[in-house]
């Protein structure tokens, strides 16, 4: 790594910092041995032995030599960091590869390669990297792995010199770093059929045919390959450009998904609380309906909306599904707690227009926010909560049990008020929670004789 030089004007208070790094640099063996050369020249002088005073001056000027040489090490090197993958599921591992590059015409000594991660990816990789020859490379790899969701930088790549006294040892740091993503997890869920979806490029590809009259018609530009019966004469010579009638307009299926991210409305904390369940139930709910072809949006307690690039905030036609994913998984890794205590300003978000299907995965709620979250599906074509057993997840130790049951309680409001809603305890496994949604939307009958309504209460 070439170090560049200073102006004149700061000739002076350079080398007085240079000393001084060069210095720091000194090792534990380095700084004995100039102590040592010290104390034997004081004793040389007191003592009027010059033999002494030749060895203590041997003695001091070692590390001091070792210091200067490595300080004046001028090793252009290049350094380059690719991860693989850039955004990885929480608890999976991502491998990062380093690269060096020697781009000077001298081979390097002896390198400790060295980058810097947070504690929660794991110790900080060190590397020992032999003599590089001239315009030569080195390729090296770690693994990171965290079970907590989140963006981690990586770097700045460290480079530690030393000589082969180990008298002496400078650290010089390239400038750039790189970001791990880490997403929440996603589970893959069975194709069920929900009510409330518009028939679109979900399962049905229905299509709304566009108004018949010449006057309504709405034209679109000429695209290779369009049958030329269907252009627009008029719409062409007010254009100026070859235009044809847009027959038939696609409808693609909407799916809201509402995420509580209310502090008080969650205990514990880490992987295996509730609040992580739901983050992670909101991902694999927001990647299964992408792929089923829904136009999604990302909604929490706090009115804000993923992705926002649509002038409704949904994922439209024209974005790709593996963006959107993206984009809203990279917004769940790092969502937090909010210090809302309502779910009104979704609730004013959502009446706002014609959402689709609603899924909401909603903490523990009082009354008042269990009418809230009742009215919400008025505007909604179906809606399906997921309502955390609060007693389940953590809340019976810290107090005496209510005699009623608060989430039954919760769980006969949403359901009065046309949604279908479903308990979620401790270690329940999502794939089958969303059967469930399923069978209470449908009321079919369980083995045991109660319908899948009174199986899930």
């Amino acid at each position: 790594m070439a170090s560049g030089g200073t102006g004149q004007a700061e000739t002076g208070r350079a080398e007085k910092g240079a000393v001084r790094t060069a210095l720091a640099g000194l090792t534990t063996r380095g700084r004995s041995f100039l102590a040592a050369g010290i104390a034997a020249a004081i004793c040389a002088y007191v003592l009027g032995q010059p033999d002494l005073l030749r060895v203590g001056l041997l003695l001091a000027a070692l590390p001091l030599v070792c210091a200067a040489v490595v300080y004046r090490t001028r090793y252009r090197v290049a350094g380059s960091r690719r991860l693989s993958p850039a955004r990885v599921p929480a608890g999976s591992e991502a491998r990062v590869h380093l690269r060096m590059d020697n781009v000077s015409r001298l081979p390097t000594g002896l390198l400790m390669l060295q980058d810097r991660v947070p504690y929660v990816l794991g110790p900080r990789p060190r590397f020992v990297l032999d003599r590089v020859e001239a315009g030569g490379r080195r390729e090296v790899s770690y693994r990171v792995r965290s079970d907590l969701r989140g963006r981690y930088p990586l770097g700045p790549l460290q480079l530690r010199l030393n000589d082969p006294f180990g008298m002496c040892e400078l650290t010089r740091s390239f400038s750039t770093y790189d970001t791990l993503t880490v997403i929440p997890r996603v589970e893959p869920l069975p194709p069920i059929r929900l009510t409330g979806e518009a028939k679109g490029y979900g399962d049905g590809r229905q299509r709304s045919l566009a108004l018949a009259g010449e006057d309504d018609v709405i034209p679109r530009g000429y695209r290779y390959g369009d049958d030329l019966r269907r252009v627009h004469w008029r719409s062409t010579a007010r254009y100026g450009e070859l235009m044809v009638r847009r027959e038939e307009q696609p409808q693609r299926s909407r799916c809201t998904v509402l995420l509580d991210t209310r502090g008080l409305a969650y205990e514990g904390a880490g992987p295996d609380s509730a609040f992580e369940w739901a983050v992670s139930a909101t991902a694999s709910v927001l990647v299964h309906m992408l792929e089923r072809g829904f136009s999604v949006r990302l909604l929490t307690d706090t009115g804000t909306s993923v992705p926002g690039e649509g002038a409704d905030g949904f994922a439209g036609a024209s974005q790709e599904s593996a963006d959107a994913a993206g984009l809203m998984m990279d917004t769940l890794a790092v969502v937090d707690h909010s210090d809302g205590t309502g779910l009104s300003r979704a609730y004013d978000v959502l009446r706002g227009g014609n959402e689709g299907l609603l899924v909401a995965f909603l903490g523990d709620l009082d009354e008042e926010q269990a009418a809230v979250a009742a009215k919400m599906r008025q505007r909604s074509g179906g809606a399906v909560a997921f309502l955390l057993d609060a007693d389940s997840w953590g809340r019976e130790p810290y107090g005496v049990p209510d005699p009623v049951n608060r989430t039954e309680e919760r769980l006969r409001m949403l359901r009065e008020a046309g949604w279908t809603a479903v308990s979620v305890p401790r270690g329940a496994p999502l794939d089958e929670l969303w059967r469930q949604a399923d069978r209470e939307r449908s009321g079919v009958v369980t083995a045991g004789g109660t319908s899948g309504r009174e199986a899930g209460s």
